[in-house]
């Protein structure tokens, strides 16, 4: 039995940072990966590839330079699956020898195989021909999740895939059925509706993304359908199955039947916890996998930490990264203040979506009054130069305060862009911040200042056009008079 003062289980993430911050802290680590492959499902599977796949999808097709040199515009004639892969596997690659040079120079002993708790305070690795034992005080539970699949969908791999298997994609498809209309789904979804594929997208519910902002979500559906891609909403896959020829049909509850060469299903995540043996823990999951954590990320049992996807909402990589730094600081008695609020959201589709804040219908069904400035991409010289037409920037704000409470981005550098939002929300700023700051020209960034002064010309409205704006309270990051 090997003894450390804390165990990680997963290397993600949220195990990374948890078993770096305690090595940070002079405590003696383990980290235990039940693959060969260091950074989870964030590096081999999910977040990594798929992004990278994107970068892939947008570069080889020529999508984002159309409008500059024409619709048939494409850098590739015959894009291959080997095309779009050999990038990810470059920039898995390295994120892999990222993490193991950081673990290595922390002092934190990897541990590869299988975990499995032999009681609260010992675990055993299952490397398939060895099995060790380690001890210590404090366990970190940071295993991640699993393709989660509806009943009655078998995946075989080939003709019915999980998002798992998109690496390992023997070729393109000539469509495809998306069932799900999730994150995951649809980022997939435009991504092969973007190489030509003609993709059906199938979802249960009448809206996709529903905690999106509604003119974002018609925008992006209004571009989708433009590429050829069908939305099912409403409609429910009864069964999936592949024909003598090697199609895959899907059968609705509504009764319609079609079939498609391949069908990625993406129905949610499942906690990876079901080798874990828990019950030796003190532990149970609920019914998707996930462990139940208090506000420091302590479950049940108080020595027993859990983060990541695992616990379930947000489940993001930066999230988690930062949730596991906090277990280690909580855990070796050095607290720090919880995860703001406030953090942002990107959805890596094509184009791509990013926000922070609220959006109008949580103000509305507040009874908050607030008003909208918005800027588009074909107003902004930026815009223009990388050939980008549909995206579009929203503030929204507070009308008597002009408080910033939520931004809205859509297009090219959306999920960078928004960090401006979010950095002056986080001090509370107004409006006027953006109506007085200067930005570089031409950036996308100056959309901000195109924003704000629509907004604050909607202001000057309801105020009559001569009238001068009151400084907001306590004159937060400037004055628009």
């Amino acid at each position: 039995m090997q003894s450390f003062d804390l165990i990680v289980l997963g290397s993600g993430p949220a195990g990374q940072r948890a078993a770096i911050q305690a090595a940070k802290l002079r405590k003696r680590v383990a980290i235990v990966e039940k693959g060969h492959e260091l950074g989870g499902v964030c590096i081999n599977t999910g977040t990594i590839p798929s992004k990278t796949l994107r970068e892939a999808v947008l570069h080889l097709s020529g999508l984002r330079h159309r409008s500059m040199y024409g619709g048939s515009y494409q850098t590739k004639r015959e894009i291959t699956v080997q095309d779009l892969l050999f990038r990810c596997e470059h920039v898995i690659r390295r994120e892999r020898d990222v993490i193991r040079a950081q673990l290595q120079r922390n002092g934190v002993r990897l541990f590869e195989g299988v975990a499995r708790f032999l009681h609260p305070h010992a675990v055993a690795v299952d490397d398939g021909f060895n099995t060790t034992e380690l001890e210590a005080p404090h366990i970190v539970i940071a295993v991640g999740t699993t393709p989660g699949m509806p009943p009655g969908v078998v995946v075989d791999h080939q003709t019915v895939l999980s998002s798992d298997d998109i690496l390992s994609l023997p070729r393109l498809p000539r469509t495809l059925t998306v069932v799900g209309a999730g994150i995951i789904g649809l980022e997939y979804a435009t991504m092969f509706s973007a190489l030509g594929v003609a993709v059906t997208l199938v979802e249960r519910r009448n809206e996709i993304l529903e905690m999106v902002d509604r003119e974002l979500v018609d925008a992006l559906t209004y571009l989708s359908r433009e590429r050829g891609m069908t939305l099912r909403l409403g409609e429910e896959v009864a069964t999936v199955s592949v024909s003598a020829g090697g199609d895959g049909v899907v059968v609705m509850k509504s009764g319609k039947r079609f079939a498609t060469e391949m069908i990625l299903v993406s129905a949610g995540r499942q906690g990876a916890t079901a080798a874990l043996r828990l019950e030796n823990a003190g532990l149970a999951a609920d019914e998707r996998g996930r462990l139940p954590v208090d506000g420091v990320y302590r479950t049940e049992v108080p020595h027993i930490y859990a983060v990541g996807d695992v616990i379930g909402f947000p489940s993001l990589a930066s999230t988690s990264a930062e949730q596991g730094r906090l277990a280690a600081c909580n855990i070796f008695g050095e607290p720090l203040p919880e995860i703001s609020g406030l953090f942002p959201y990107g959805i890596y589709s094509i184009p791509e979506i990013a926000w922070v804040g609220s959006n109008e219908s949580e103000l509305t069904a507040n009874a908050i009054p607030f008003e909208t400035g918005v800027a588009r991409y074909k107003e902004i010289a930026r815009g223009q130069i990388i050939g980008d037409s549909e995206g579009l920037l929203k503030i929204l704000f507070h009308i008597e305060t002009r408080k910033v409470l939520g931004v809205w981005v859509l297009g090219s550098q959306a999920t960078e862009l928004v960090h401006i939002g979010q950095a002056v929300m986080a001090f509370d700023g107004t409006l006027d911040y953006f109506v007085n700051a200067v930005f570089n020209y031409p950036t996308l960034a100056e959309c901000y200042k195109v924003a704000a002064l629509h907004g604050m010309n909607k202001v000057r409205g309801l105020l009559g056009s001569s009238a001068e704006l009151p400084d907001p309270p306590g004159n937060v990051l400037g004055s628009a008079t």
